[in-house]
């Protein structure tokens, strides 16, 4: 029997410690690629994006970064943790997009307390040593694994929001139909690839993320990790080429992070370490953001033909050191300053 392959399944994946700037690059694909459903895998609430629309800044945690792209379902997978409260406001924040009409909730997700959240700030090993968000996604997750965590099917406030995510995304790749899976954080967050124990609570990599929206791997087609050009980084642990607060204000480069407000602590680019991303992640695809931080006279360049010669050069040596092809270049914030080589490079 001849087989037929209608899959079209991608997932974007951060490639270093959070904060790379997947937002930005989910939505532009989501523009372009008009994905009938947009599933969101990772940990919970302890990682935030930023979405620009029209001048506009939207700070979220749980809802599918890709909300823009109104044509879409909205999924939250059920290795995910929901925190109702955060959940909700957000629907609200966002009504002009019909997020209560897209938006699917998998009734197995595990439900985060205000118990958990106290009791995550409150350890002193999390909150002072590793640094953590206080969002009460660790203990949650200990309380999953002791099997006496609520689901999402036991929160009356969820009862509209409830479906089967894996069915859903199932359903649609059977159809033909394009499926982008986000993932959050980064993969050097991830519980066992890495900087233990200043990690988040669970693996972070594009294998993860399809089992959290309940896929199987014959199904993934493309595997997006994404960098920033001056990678950064909330919290304590290792950061090999860490820069002086100094230095990253020279650049222009002053962050702080979308859950817990603090400072980001900033970077150069690390090749060594975006090779292991690529390798953990079975990178198919890169994206490239903040290539105007890299070099200014880059900014909102939509044609690759326009960058410098130093960008160039740049983006060369990371197709070299990682072995996978640069595909879309974020040139700015918004959506339109992106250069987009997919058709020519795949």
């Amino acid at each position: 029997m001849e087989r037929v392959i209608l899959l079209t399944c991608t997932i974007i994946v951060g490639g270093q410690w959070g904060d790379e700037g997947k937002g930005k690059i989910i939505s532009y694909i989501c523009d372009k690629d008009k994905p009938s459903i947009i599933a969101r895998g990772g940990v919970g609430p302890n990682a935030g994006h930023t979405v620009n629309i029209g001048g506009k800044s939207y700070g979220i945690r749980m809802i599918p970064t890709g909300f823009p792209y109104k044509e879409a379902k909205l999924a939250i997978g059920a290795g995910v943790l929901v925190d109702p409260e955060v959940l909700l406001k957000e629907v609200e924040m966002l009504k002009e997009f019909n997020i209560k009409e897209r938006l699917i909730v998998d009734y197995r997700s595990g439900i985060i307390e205000e118990k958990h959240k106290i009791m995550d700030r409150k350890d002193e090993h999390l909150a002072k040593e590793i640094g953590t968000t206080g969002s009460g996604c660790g203990p949650a997750n200990v309380d999953r694994v002791l099997r006496v965590l609520k689901q999402a099917k036991d929160v009356e406030e969820l009862k509209d929001f409830l479906g089967d995510v894996s069915e859903e995304v199932n359903d649609a790749l059977e159809r033909g139909d394009n499926v982008l899976i986000e993932g959050t954080q980064g993969t050097l967050l991830s519980l066992y690839y890495g900087t233990y124990p200043y990690v988040t609570s669970k693996d972070t990599t594009a294998s993860s993320f399809a089992a959290d929206v309940g896929i199987g791997p014959t199904k993934v087609d493309e595997v997006i990790v994404v960098f920033k050009s001056y990678p950064t980084r909330v919290g304590a642990g290792p950061f090999p080429t860490e820069m002086t607060l100094e230095e990253a204000e020279k650049l222009g480069i002053v962050e702080y992070g979308t859950v817990t407000g603090r400072r980001r602590r900033v970077g150069y680019f690390d090749f060594e370490l975006a090779r292991k991303a690529c390798r953990l992640n079975g990178a198919t695809q890169i994206a490239l953001t903040g290539l105007d931080k890299y070099d200014k006279d880059c900014y909102g360049a939509t044609d690759y033909n326009s960058l410098t010669e130093k960008a160039k050069e740049f983006i060369r040596k990371i197709e070299e050191e990682t072995g996978v092809p640069v595909t879309i270049i974020s040139t700015g914030p918004e959506m339109h300053q992106t250069i987009d080589l997919r058709s020519e490079k795949l």
